[in-house]
């Protein structure tokens, strides 16, 4: 007879089951209810890296990095941002950072919450949004203008498609940028 090595069977035997097939009692049992689980798919705490942070009135809040050195967390506070303390948004203490220069702040490991008040906020995405794309604008059509001065002193046309005239309207900037 040939002695055959209990690893290599194909059939399931009480050597290859898993503990958790026989423990039914262990794998049904939870700690938290169906019910819990939808309202904390629906908050979003649990389903990104990083979680939404409650909104704070007056403020736009957003995650920062620690390490952009350059876009870094000091620069930004020149800018106006500032931390956001775990007592300012009931719900996200898990995500508290316990030691170090940011200890108390609301935290995910090299992320930090701030906010920005929301006037100073509609302001930067005013020039960043609006104001820098209508100078760079303008200087195109400057250059089409002179492009087509130059062609003219020889003799010669520049045709402007369709999207160049859409940058000759002004378009005014709206009045908020949400929070």
């Amino acid at each position: 007879m040939e002695a055959v090595d209990e690893r290599l069977k194909k059939e399931v035997g009480a050597s290859r089951r898993s503990r958790e097939s026989e423990d039914r009692a262990v794998t049904q049992r939870r700690d938290i209810s169906d019910d819990d689980r939808v309202s904390m798919f629906r908050q979003q705490l649990f389903n990104d890296a990083l979680p939404d942070i409650p909104e704070i009135p007056g403020y736009h809040v957003c995650w920062l990095t620690t390490t952009n050195p350059r876009d870094n967390v000091h620069r930004r506070m020149q800018l106006g941002y500032e931390p956001v303390k775990a007592d300012e948004v009931p719900g996200i203490e898990y995500a508290t950072i316990k030691t170090g220069e940011w200890a108390g702040m609301v935290g995910v490991n090299e992320m930090l919450a701030f906010k920005l008040p929301l006037d100073l906020y509609n302001k930067y995405m005013k020039e960043a949004h609006h104001d820098a794309p209508m100078r760079e604008e303008a200087s195109l059509t400057a250059q089409a203008d002179a492009l087509k001065e130059q062609a003219a002193k020889i003799g010669s046309t520049v045709i402007e498609g369709d999207g160049f005239s859409d940058l000759r309207r002004h378009i005014a900037a709206p009045q908020s940028f949400g929070t």
